[in-house]
């Protein structure tokens, strides 16, 4: 079902997210916490912002499992970004396990991950793919459903006229979100979806924890925020998590056992700020 964490704050090491901590994302990879299924071995990808160079992400996304890929952990241990997307991968049966298919999927200065499944996704894939603009389509390289999750994200940002980045990206990605549901229900499907999704531009970002079935299933997810994240040794923490506008992190689990962890409510959308301020608004389809 994947797993997945997003920071935004002062510059840190990709591995005080991905390597070090006690959750850490590659723990996650062979032992996450809240699943039945402890595995996430089908790939892995990192985008993270380096602004003073290009506002568009970088991204490294590989099919080998994320714990035993030796490039990951040299590159977390000394690349420093305030702005980080990382996600680990268990691909949804008769999907192929391709670098295509690896999360985060990108355009423009976007960096989109997905947590989660489109209900009747095969039965709805035509529908989806219908009415898309040509640049849109053109995103769509693999076969995932969070591919074209995106790429229906892409097209509502490029024809809705919106003031404000943060609001445009909501208003976007809740746009993409009713397609999905629309077009499930339309054909009859009963499997409900699973979209939790993280999105960011480098400056803002959004995430949803979203189920169309009962509250209770949602894909967990969680939100700290605080004055700074460090890491010493394995200790991992956020210093004064009351404090606030110095760090956020959206991680599909908490990263380790310090205070200031807060469960996302079902079917809400996190809205991270440029200034670090977070709110959290009910999904409105």
């Amino acid at each position: 079902m994947c797993r997945f964490v997003l920071y935004h704050g002062s510059d840190i090491r990709i591995s005080s997210l991905v390597t070090i901590p006690t959750n850490s994302l590659i723990h996650q990879s062979f032992d996450n916490q809240e699943r039945e299924e402890p595995l996430n071995g089908d790939g892995f990808g990192v985008a993270w912002y380096a602004p003073e160079i290009s506002d568009r992400p970088a991204l490294f996304r590989s099919i080998s499992p994320a714990w035993n890929n030796q490039n990951l952990r040299h590159l977390a241990r000394l690349t420093r970004s305030r702005a980080i997307l990382a996600h680990v991968r268990a691909a949804t049966v008769g999907l192929p396990v391709t670098e295509l298919n690896c999360h985060p999927f990108s355009w423009g200065s976007f960096a989109f991950m997905h947590n989660g499944f489109i209900g009747g996704f095969q039965q709805i894939r035509r529908a989806l793919l219908r009415g898309l603009s040509d640049e849109a389509f053109g995103l769509i390289a693999g076969s995932t459903d969070s591919e074209l999750l995106f790429a229906r994200f892409v097209d509502h940002y490029l024809r809705l006229e919106v003031d404000g980045r943060l609001e445009h990206m909501t208003r976007a990605l809740t746009a993409a979100i009713r397609d999905v549901e629309e077009l499930r229900r339309a054909a009859g499907v009963e499997q409900h979806s699973q979209l939790n999704v993280a999105l960011s531009d480098g400056n803002v970002a959004v995430a949803t924890r979203f189920t169309s079935g009962e509250p209770e299933t949602a894909n967990s997810l969680w939100v700290q925020l605080g004055r700074r994240w460090v890491c010493e040794g394995r200790d991992c923490r956020m210093l004064d998590p009351d404090a606030g506008r110095g760090a956020v992190i959206i991680s599909s689990e908490r990263l380790s056992d310090d205070p200031g962890w807060d469960r996302v409510p079902p079917n809400q959308i996190v809205l991270v700020g440029e200034d670090l301020t977070v709110a959290l608004l009910p999904i409105e389809l």
